[in-house]
């Protein structure tokens, strides 16, 4: 086996650990994965792929190509446990391969080892590839289309290369809709060659930078939208009609240029996102900046190439009113392939490796102070883990020795891996000691079984509910659909007119919505999730909001 894949085989076994450990010892967690797994598992079902589904409703807000992949993973696998965290398992294995081959392809051995292990030890990479989001797929098509592009445009010319890219930015958007993000890096590239950058090489394709570019991402995104188009065109369903309008103007356009949440000013991502989030590569700027001013000056485009695709991307999501800090994401290991060049001389020096240590130090404090708080019997600590299902306090006890442990012998022997070694040490606890406490209360699991064994043989509706709840009920159950929210009171009147018309039935509800049209009726807790008090509301409600209701209503579960 050659030295660099034996590297290779190192970053890859170091990522597993940091990523997948815990895999199947959990089930979906909100805010997301269980949304995500419910309509994956329903795909499987229910034989409906083409259009997502949530509890049997139209679920547009993203494309289905990520869905596609977790229930692939269910068939293969019989276990949702297990199919839907092994996307992001396997992005973060692909990202850091494609990043070390990438930058061993441009600087070298010893700087390609270093840039993925920085990337895979990032905190924002571990924590967004240790969830089931659709961030770590799209980041996977995001890497591959940026590196198939940069292997046509930095070691090319290859035309197949740059068809590619362009084909999986198609796929990209088709499993949320800024995949399309790599093919920008043209523009910086452009840029770089108009200013006389060095190490371009001479790329005259005439017709094939659009035609192979345009077409690779046309045909990218046909793969999901031609057949949707047509099959909506055919059905002449309002239903569906009203999901392609959505999905391709309310939840790409108006979410860009006017969203409605997660709104943040244009300087979130530069102050709250990066110094946090990009630890331990947002550390390194400080030593980094004048060393890519120098490269700026030396014309140096396997330097500025990625750099400048990151500062379009980074412009991109700041012009945007609405921001979260996983937006960004894909642009982490364009920032780790800006920086390899110069890893191996900034990690020498020891400014840079005590820096590693104290920031290892911080993770061995937050452990220290969880276990003291614990053993202190701080009141807040103690009813925050109760929330969580946090019951036995043995797992904080083993992070503090763990990490202190670990901490303590990296920084006497190997500075360099302190931080690395830390984190990886916090993986392993977490995955193992304090995930499995965590799991039945966070994941919902254990407040349905509650509210079915509370509701007994009556029927039950749901309203306001979390997709969590629905991926553990036992047999039947009616809702009036997802996100009804957005038309105010209507869904609370469907819910009336449901319960008076089923007068043995139950309806689950939040405590603090029951003023709308139950404030009268009879209720029992059904406990707590999701942040709030739950009910089960019995007939009868209002007959004032039971006359506005409607026949809108969806029968989900097994049986």
């Amino acid at each position: 086996m050659s030295v660099e894949r034996r590297d290779l085989l190192y970053l890859l076994l170091f990522t597993a650990l940091l990523v997948g450990t815990g895999l199947g010892l959990r089930d979906p967690w909100p805010a997301d994965e269980p949304r995500f797994a419910l309509v994956a598992r329903d795909m499987v079902e229910s034989g409906q792929w083409l259009f997502p589904r949530v509890g049997g409703d139209l679920y547009a807000d993203k494309p289905p190509l990520y869905f596609w992949v977790i229930a692939s993973f269910y068939l293969i696998t019989g276990s949702l446990r297990v199919a839907f965290l092994l996307p992001a398992l396997l992005a973060a294995l692909g990202v850091v391969a494609l990043v070390h081959d990438m930058t061993r392809r441009l600087f070298g051995r010893q700087a390609a080892l270093l840039a993925a292990g920085t990337l895979a030890a990032s905190v924002q990479f571990v924590a967004v590839m240790r969830g089931a989001q659709i961030d770590p797929f799209l980041c996977l098509l995001t890497t591959f289309s940026l590196y198939a592009l940069l292997r046509h445009l930095l070691l090319g010319p290859d035309w197949r290369w740059y068809f590619a890219g362009a084909f999986v930015a198609g796929l990209g958007v088709i499993t949320k809709g800024v995949g399309f993000l790599p093919v920008l890096v043209l523009l910086p590239f452009a840029l770089l060659r108009a200013r006389g950058f060095k190490e371009l090489p001479p790329i005259r394709g005439g017709w094939r930078w659009p035609v192979l570019g345009l077409g690779g991402l046309l045909l990218g995104i046909c793969v999901w939208f031609l057949p949707m188009v047509l099959t909506v065109a055919a059905s002449n369903d309002p239903s569906l009609q009203a999901y392609r309008d959505e999905i391709l103007f309310q939840q790409t356009v108006t979410r860009y240029s006017a969203a409605w949440h997660h709104v943040e000013p244009w300087y979130y991502f530069l102050l709250k996102v990066i110094p946090g989030l990009w630890l331990p590569l947002s550390v390194l700027l400080i030593w980094l900046v004048p060393r890519w001013r120098q490269a700026w000056r030396e014309r140096n485009a396997r330097v500025w190439l990625p750099l400048g695709w990151l500062l379009v991307v980074l412009l991109f999501f700041s012009l945007s009113s609405g921001k979260r800090g996983v937006y960004v994401f894909p642009g982490l290991p364009a920032l780790a392939l800006a920086a390899a060049p110069f890893l191996p001389v900034l990690y020498a020096k020891r400014a840079v490796r005590m820096a590693g240590v104290l920031l290892a130090l911080l993770l061995v404090a937050a452990a220290l102070a969880l276990a003291i708080g614990w053993q202190l019997d701080i009141s807040d600590l103690r009813v925050t883990a109760a929330g969580y299902g946090v019951v036995h306090p043995w797992p904080l006890y083993l992070l503090a020795a763990a990490v202190t442990l670990t901490w303590a012998a990296c920084s006497w022997r190997a500075p360099l891996l302190a931080w690395p070694a830390t984190l990886l040490t916090c993986a392993l606890v977490w995955a193992f000691a304090l995930m499995p406490q965590f799991n039945g209360a966070r994941s919902g699991r254990d407040f349905t079984a509650n509210v079915f064994r509370i509701a007994g043989q009556h029927p039950l509706g749901m309203v306001g509910w979390k997709e969590q709840f629905l991926l553990y009920v036992p047999g039947k159950i009616t809702h009036f659909g997802h996100t009804r929210w957005q038309e105010g009171a209507q869904e609370y009147y469907d819910a009336a007119r449901w319960l008076n018309e089923t007068p043995d039935a139950r309806l689950l509800l939040r405590a603090e919505a029951a003023g709308q049209c139950f404030s009268a009726s009879p209720s029992q807790p059904a406990g707590r999730s999701a942040g709030s008090e739950w009910l089960l509301i019995a007939a009868p409600a209002a007959a004032d909001c039971a006359v506005q209701g409607q026949l809108h209503r969806f029968v989900y579960g097994p049986g």
